[in-house]
């Protein structure tokens, strides 16, 4: 059984947020879903998914996919004992807990939970 439930976020870096911000809103069309230009960061919203388009302008930013789970340290540790290396230890973000890893081929995931939201 898989401990992820649904895709979260598609992360994706950006340069320039207001160029960014110009091509997802006026070029794409997009809803911006949230804005912390101040924080690095611009989301845009595909249809009436949850999953958003999340652009970053920091330095360390790279593509990512997110995954929901119902608690990041169980599936950080159930992953770990399947052989999961993990980028970090779980953290603490503004809607719950996160972790990130790679899969063989170098391609960046990440698991959230909506911990504080509940």
């Amino acid at each position: 059984m898989s401990v992820i439930n649904n895709y979260d976020n598609f992360f994706l870096p950006a340069g320039d947020l207001e160029e960014a911000k110009d091509f997802y809103r006026n070029k794409l069309g997009l809803e911006t879903k949230f804005d912390f230009s101040d924080k690095g960061m611009t989301a845009f919203k595909v249809g009436d998914n949850e999953p958003a388009i999340i652009l970053s302008n920091l330095p360390q930013a790279k593509p990512a996919i997110w995954f929901t789970v119902n608690n990041v340290q169980e599936a950080y540790d159930a992953l770990k004992q399947k052989g999961i290396t993990f980028l970090s230890e779980p953290f603490e973000i503004m809607t719950g807990w996160a972790v990130e890893f790679n899969d063989p081929f170098g391609n960046k995931l990440g698991l959230t939970d909506y911990s504080k939201t509940k």
